[in-house]
């Protein structure tokens, strides 16, 4: 049975697929409550697919707010009520008053939080603002952050927990990037991305650094499409916004958005 299931997903992902599944098992079985850490997009996928096939589990997601990309989730027996229950999300502002804070970036505020050895999976959505930034963060953490993180890339900050409704979002900024390429494969778009040469774009790949729509990719020419979303672990990640046709030399037009 748990073949079968494996079957579906990639190797890397079965320590995950098998947690999910003992917590949506323990749930229908022993009539026992899970609230995860922040899940990704891919991990939230998983879970809601292996739980379409237990009818005695109902489950409920939130990442502080509607629109959030990682979220927690309350896995339960199928006749709770899960809309009052607290899902230990608390929102972190970073703010200073040295000027540089407003070239601080993403992962700028986010090494500075793992770097204080804290699991990627208590951090939810990162929005960084003109002056700071506001963080998701699991409840059992909020105060262990509040407490040492003191500095972002060498800039001296404080933090403050705020409540959940003075939660400032702003949308994710692209930069836009306009590519011919010889065909849609990940390594020739990723390379241009990237500014590496084909031969050295294929090293992360194929060492399990690449993800794909937050899937793990190890093969070099998966081709892509519009709206995938495409991270490799050190160089940041980008989307395929558009793919428009061809140009007269048979190479195709891609437009790119690039996270900064």
């Amino acid at each position: 049975m748990r073949t079968e299931i494996y079957e579906h997903f990639h190797p890397d992902e079965r320590d995950y697929v098998d947690r999910a599944s003992e917590w949506i098992s323990y749930a229908g079985a022993y009539h026992e409550q899970k609230l995860t850490d922040f899940l990704d997009p891919r991990q939230l996928y998983i879970l809601e697919t292996l739980s379409s096939k237990e009818d005695k589990v109902t489950i409920r997601l939130d990442g502080g707010y509607e629109a959030s990309e990682r979220k927690r989730a309350l896995i339960a027996p199928d006749y709770s009520y899960l809309d009052d229950e607290d899902m230990g999300i608390r929102v972190l502002s970073i703010s200073s008053d040295d000027h540089k804070i407003s070239t601080l970036e993403h992962g700028d505020y986010l090494g500075a939080i793992l770097g204080l050895g804290i699991k990627r999976g208590k951090i939810g959505d990162i929005q960084v603002l003109d002056d700071g930034c506001h963080v998701l963060v699991a409840s059992e953490i909020s105060d262990f952050i509040m407490l040492h993180l003191q500095q972002v890339h060498r800039v001296h900050v404080w933090t403050e927990l705020l409540p959940s409704e003075s939660l400032r979002t702003k949308e994710a900024e692209l930069e836009p990037l306009d590519l011919t390429v010889a065909s849609l494969r990940l390594d020739g778009i990723a390379s241009d991305v990237y500014k590496l040469s084909r031969s050295k774009i294929l090293t992360p790949i194929r060492a399990g650094r690449c993800r794909v729509n937050w899937k793990v990719e190890e093969n070099p020419s998966t081709s892509l499409k519009a709206g995938d979303v495409i991270s490799m672990q050190g160089f940041g990640r980008f989307k395929v916004l558009e793919t428009d046709g061809m140009t007269k030399k048979g190479r195709f037009r891609v437009k790119i958005g690039k996270f900064v």
